[in-house]
């Protein structure tokens, strides 16, 4: 089974806007059993067979920690698990607004959003939050879906854009 494992550290910030020190051990724990981690603004993520990378995600993770981490979230994804086709959505009064915005947004990038790699959920995330989807009831639930992400990870993306627009207009 092919899994990807996403996970995030606090704090976020390092010294002088350089990367946390719990940042790049946990990356070189990855890296030195042969995995290639991709580190974006919003945390880590790895990709590989389950047997080599659930392993070396808890190497990493210990390393975090030792080296100043306060905190760890963490998500694992089956990528072999099958992924229905998304339906064309039809917006048909303002209940459907969701729907038809995470519809504007698959269009603006050229498909399903659940199919995108992370820095263009992230980036649909930020479409999504701009066009004041995230003022609707239960939105980051459906949001999380349509994007093939827990609940929990949207959120994270979400007050990560947030903060970075907080501290833009500061």
């Amino acid at each position: 089974m092919r899994v990807r494992v996403e996970f995030t550290t606090e704090p976020f910030h390092g010294e002088d806007d350089q990367l946390p020190p719990h940042v790049t051990a946990s990356a070189d724990a990855l890296r030195q059993v042969g995995l290639a981690p991709d580190l974006g603004p919003l945390g880590t993520s790895v990709e590989g067979e389950a047997e080599v990378v659930v392993d070396a995600v808890g190497s990493a993770l210990k390393e975090a920690l030792s080296h100043g981490a306060t905190r760890v979230t963490l998500t694992v994804s089956d990528l072999d698990a099958a992924i229905a086709p998304a339906a064309p959505v039809v917006a048909t009064d303002l209940s459907d607004g969701l729907a038809r915005l995470i519809a504007e947004v698959e269009a603006e990038l050229g498909g399903s959003l659940a199919e995108l790699p992370r820095a263009q959920k992230q980036h649909a995330v930020r479409l999504l939050e701009e066009r004041g989807a995230f003022e609707m009831r239960r939105s980051a639930e459906t949001v999380a879906e349509a994007l093939g992400l827990t609940r929990f990870t949207v959120y994270n993306y979400l007050n990560r854009i947030r903060e970075a627009d907080a501290d833009a207009h500061a």
